[in-house]
Protein backbone atom coordinates (compact mmCIF):
# COMPACT_ATOMS: atom_id res chain seq x y z
CA UNK A 1 0.00 0.00 0.00
CA UNK A 2 1.29 3.35 -0.73
CA UNK A 3 1.43 6.06 1.82
CA UNK A 4 -0.92 7.98 -0.25
CA UNK A 5 -3.69 5.22 0.53
CA UNK A 6 -2.00 5.20 4.04
CA UNK A 7 -3.09 8.88 4.24
CA UNK A 8 -6.41 8.73 3.02
CA UNK A 9 -6.62 5.54 4.69
CA UNK A 10 -6.36 7.40 8.49
CA UNK A 11 -9.02 9.47 7.55
CA UNK A 12 -8.33 12.38 8.39
CA UNK A 13 -10.87 15.10 8.58
CA UNK A 14 -9.96 18.70 8.12
CA UNK A 15 -11.92 21.75 8.13
CA UNK A 16 -10.88 25.05 7.09
CA UNK A 17 -12.70 28.37 8.14
CA UNK A 18 -11.90 31.20 5.81
CA UNK A 19 -13.04 34.69 5.63
CA UNK A 20 -14.16 35.52 1.86
CA UNK A 21 -13.87 38.97 3.28
CA UNK A 22 -10.32 39.39 4.58
CA UNK A 23 -8.79 36.80 2.25
CA UNK A 24 -7.36 35.25 5.17
CA UNK A 25 -7.78 31.56 6.31
CA UNK A 26 -7.50 30.21 9.62
CA UNK A 27 -5.18 27.23 9.90
CA UNK A 28 -6.41 23.65 8.85
CA UNK A 29 -8.14 22.34 11.99
CA UNK A 30 -7.41 18.04 12.06
CA UNK A 31 -9.98 15.75 13.97
CA UNK A 32 -6.97 13.35 14.14
CA UNK A 33 -3.50 13.76 13.97
CA UNK A 34 -1.95 14.15 10.69
CA UNK A 35 1.09 15.62 9.64
CA UNK A 36 -0.45 18.29 7.25
CA UNK A 37 -2.95 20.19 10.22
CA UNK A 38 -2.70 19.94 13.83
CA UNK A 39 -4.88 18.19 16.53
CA UNK A 40 -7.69 20.92 17.56
CA UNK A 41 -9.48 20.62 20.74
CA UNK A 42 -12.83 21.07 21.17
CA UNK A 43 -12.73 24.29 22.81
CA UNK A 44 -10.54 25.54 20.01
CA UNK A 45 -13.00 24.30 17.31
CA UNK A 46 -15.95 26.05 19.06
CA UNK A 47 -13.57 29.53 19.03
CA UNK A 48 -13.30 29.04 15.68
CA UNK A 49 -17.04 28.77 14.64
CA UNK A 50 -17.75 31.75 17.12
CA UNK A 51 -15.32 33.82 15.42
CA UNK A 52 -16.91 33.30 12.15
CA UNK A 53 -20.15 33.70 13.20
CA UNK A 54 -19.18 37.38 14.53
CA UNK A 55 -18.03 38.11 10.92
CA UNK A 56 -20.96 36.85 9.53
CA UNK A 57 -23.25 38.73 11.42
CA UNK A 58 -21.51 41.88 11.29
CA UNK A 59 -21.30 41.52 7.43
CA UNK A 60 -25.23 40.88 7.50
CA UNK A 61 -25.81 43.91 9.99
CA UNK A 62 -23.65 45.96 7.29
CA UNK A 63 -25.42 45.31 4.45
CA UNK A 64 -28.98 45.43 6.07
CA UNK A 65 -27.94 49.26 7.63
CA UNK A 66 -26.73 49.79 3.85
CA UNK A 67 -29.74 48.85 1.84
CA UNK A 68 -31.77 50.64 4.48
CA UNK A 69 -30.06 54.21 3.83
CA UNK A 70 -29.48 53.93 0.32
CA UNK A 71 -32.97 51.89 -0.78
CA UNK A 72 -35.30 52.29 1.87
CA UNK A 73 -34.95 55.93 3.01
CA UNK A 74 -38.85 56.68 3.98
CA UNK A 75 -40.17 54.88 7.25
CA UNK A 76 -43.23 54.32 4.90
CA UNK A 77 -41.59 52.00 2.65
CA UNK A 78 -39.69 49.75 5.47
CA UNK A 79 -43.38 49.77 7.47
CA UNK A 80 -44.14 47.84 4.37
CA UNK A 81 -41.93 45.29 4.84
CA UNK A 82 -43.49 41.87 5.82
CA UNK A 83 -40.42 40.38 7.72
CA UNK A 84 -42.24 36.50 7.85
CA UNK A 85 -39.35 35.22 8.08
CA UNK A 86 -39.04 31.91 5.89
CA UNK A 87 -37.13 30.13 9.16
CA UNK A 88 -39.94 30.90 11.17
CA UNK A 89 -40.87 27.40 11.43
CA UNK A 90 -38.12 26.25 12.98
CA UNK A 91 -38.23 25.77 16.47
CA UNK A 92 -35.96 28.78 17.99
CA UNK A 93 -35.60 29.55 21.57
CA UNK A 94 -36.11 32.85 23.00
CA UNK A 95 -33.57 34.61 25.44
CA UNK A 96 -30.60 32.69 27.54
CA UNK A 97 -32.37 30.94 30.29
CA UNK A 98 -34.80 29.06 27.53
CA UNK A 99 -31.55 28.40 25.05
CA UNK A 100 -29.91 26.76 28.12
CA UNK A 101 -32.77 24.65 28.81
CA UNK A 102 -32.32 22.99 25.48
CA UNK A 103 -30.52 20.08 25.44
CA UNK A 104 -27.19 19.96 23.31
CA UNK A 105 -27.72 17.89 20.91
CA UNK A 106 -30.96 19.46 20.29
CA UNK A 107 -29.66 23.23 20.02
CA UNK A 108 -26.59 21.79 17.50
CA UNK A 109 -29.15 20.79 15.09
CA UNK A 110 -30.99 23.99 15.25
CA UNK A 111 -28.00 25.76 14.25
CA UNK A 112 -27.59 23.84 11.61
CA UNK A 113 -30.70 23.75 10.47
CA UNK A 114 -30.83 27.72 10.01
CA UNK A 115 -27.72 27.32 8.17
CA UNK A 116 -29.37 25.22 5.87
CA UNK A 117 -32.54 27.32 5.25
CA UNK A 118 -30.33 29.84 3.93
CA UNK A 119 -28.10 28.31 1.91
CA UNK A 120 -30.94 29.30 -1.36
CA UNK A 121 -31.74 32.41 -0.06
CA UNK A 122 -28.77 34.49 -0.34
CA UNK A 123 -28.54 33.28 -3.85
CA UNK A 124 -32.22 35.14 -4.03
CA UNK A 125 -30.64 38.03 -2.79
CA UNK A 126 -27.87 38.19 -5.30
CA UNK A 127 -30.18 37.50 -8.06
CA UNK A 128 -32.99 40.21 -6.72
CA UNK A 129 -29.63 42.94 -6.83
CA UNK A 130 -28.49 41.77 -10.04
CA UNK A 131 -32.01 42.70 -11.73
CA UNK A 132 -31.75 45.79 -9.68
CA UNK A 133 -29.78 48.71 -11.71
CA UNK A 134 -29.10 50.40 -8.31
CA UNK A 135 -27.13 47.96 -6.82
CA UNK A 136 -23.67 48.05 -7.28
CA UNK A 137 -21.38 45.18 -7.51
CA UNK A 138 -19.95 45.34 -3.88
CA UNK A 139 -23.26 45.09 -2.46
CA UNK A 140 -23.64 42.29 -4.40
CA UNK A 141 -20.62 40.59 -3.96
CA UNK A 142 -21.37 40.95 -0.35
CA UNK A 143 -24.29 38.84 -0.18
CA UNK A 144 -22.09 36.11 -2.44
CA UNK A 145 -19.55 36.26 0.27
CA UNK A 146 -22.46 35.82 2.81
CA UNK A 147 -23.60 32.88 1.30
CA UNK A 148 -19.63 31.05 1.15
CA UNK A 149 -19.35 32.21 4.68
CA UNK A 150 -22.97 30.19 5.46
CA UNK A 151 -21.22 27.05 3.78
CA UNK A 152 -18.15 26.85 5.62
CA UNK A 153 -19.80 27.83 9.05
CA UNK A 154 -22.03 24.96 8.54
CA UNK A 155 -19.08 23.09 7.41
CA UNK A 156 -17.36 23.79 10.86
CA UNK A 157 -20.73 22.96 12.96
CA UNK A 158 -20.74 19.54 11.58
CA UNK A 159 -17.51 19.17 12.96
CA UNK A 160 -17.99 20.21 16.11
CA UNK A 161 -21.28 17.82 16.19
CA UNK A 162 -18.71 15.26 14.92
CA UNK A 163 -16.46 16.31 17.87
CA UNK A 164 -18.84 16.34 20.49
CA UNK A 165 -19.76 12.57 19.30
CA UNK A 166 -16.33 10.83 19.64
CA UNK A 167 -15.91 12.95 22.90
CA UNK A 168 -18.69 11.29 23.88
CA UNK A 169 -21.02 14.25 25.15
CA UNK A 170 -24.04 13.82 22.95
CA UNK A 171 -24.74 10.27 22.01
CA UNK A 172 -26.10 9.65 18.53
CA UNK A 173 -25.22 12.01 15.13
CA UNK A 174 -26.60 15.47 14.53
CA UNK A 175 -28.89 15.78 11.30
CA UNK A 176 -29.83 19.12 9.94
CA UNK A 177 -32.64 17.24 8.69
CA UNK A 178 -35.07 19.22 6.17
CA UNK A 179 -34.69 23.33 6.06
CA UNK A 180 -37.83 25.32 4.83
CA UNK A 181 -37.13 26.93 2.10
CA UNK A 182 -37.91 31.18 0.91
CA UNK A 183 -40.59 31.98 -1.69
CA UNK A 184 -39.30 33.60 -4.91
CA UNK A 185 -38.82 37.27 -5.18
CA UNK A 186 -41.99 39.00 -6.54
CA UNK A 187 -41.98 39.97 -10.16
CA UNK A 188 -42.64 43.49 -9.41
CA UNK A 189 -39.02 45.29 -9.43
CA UNK A 190 -40.67 47.09 -6.35
CA UNK A 191 -41.85 44.12 -4.52
CA UNK A 192 -38.29 42.51 -4.86
CA UNK A 193 -36.88 45.44 -3.68
CA UNK A 194 -38.93 44.66 -0.70
CA UNK A 195 -38.38 40.85 -0.77
CA UNK A 196 -34.82 41.84 -0.53
CA UNK A 197 -34.85 43.78 2.72
CA UNK A 198 -37.02 41.26 4.15
CA UNK A 199 -34.60 38.82 3.68
CA UNK A 200 -31.69 40.76 4.47
CA UNK A 201 -33.35 41.53 7.87
CA UNK A 202 -34.41 37.85 8.38
CA UNK A 203 -30.65 36.76 7.65
CA UNK A 204 -29.45 39.35 10.08
CA UNK A 205 -31.95 38.35 13.06
CA UNK A 206 -31.20 34.50 11.93
CA UNK A 207 -27.20 34.77 12.00
CA UNK A 208 -27.53 36.90 15.79
CA UNK A 209 -29.13 33.60 17.22
CA UNK A 210 -26.24 30.89 15.28
CA UNK A 211 -23.71 33.64 17.03
CA UNK A 212 -25.55 33.18 20.44
CA UNK A 213 -27.02 29.27 20.55
CA UNK A 214 -22.75 28.85 19.40
CA UNK A 215 -21.62 30.65 22.62
CA UNK A 216 -24.08 29.40 24.97
CA UNK A 217 -23.76 25.52 23.52
CA UNK A 218 -19.23 25.98 23.98
CA UNK A 219 -20.17 27.82 27.65
CA UNK A 220 -21.81 24.33 28.21
CA UNK A 221 -19.98 22.00 26.81
CA UNK A 222 -16.14 23.30 27.93
CA UNK A 223 -17.19 26.25 30.40
CA UNK A 224 -13.77 25.93 31.68
CA UNK A 225 -12.45 27.63 28.69
CA UNK A 226 -13.49 31.23 28.82
CA UNK A 227 -17.23 31.18 29.78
Amino acid sequence: MSSNTRSVSVEVVCVLLCSTLSGVCLAPLCMNSHSSCHVVSLSDLFDRVIQHSSRMHGVSNDLHAEFEQHFLPSKNQISRVSRNCHTSTIFTPNGKENTQRMAGQELTEVILKLLLAWRDPLWHIHQGMAHHHDFNNFSSNKVLEMSDMVHELRKGVEKVAEKMQMSGIISNSVSSRASPEAPPLADSPEWRLMKVYDLLYCFRRDSNKVQNYLKILKCRIVPEHGC
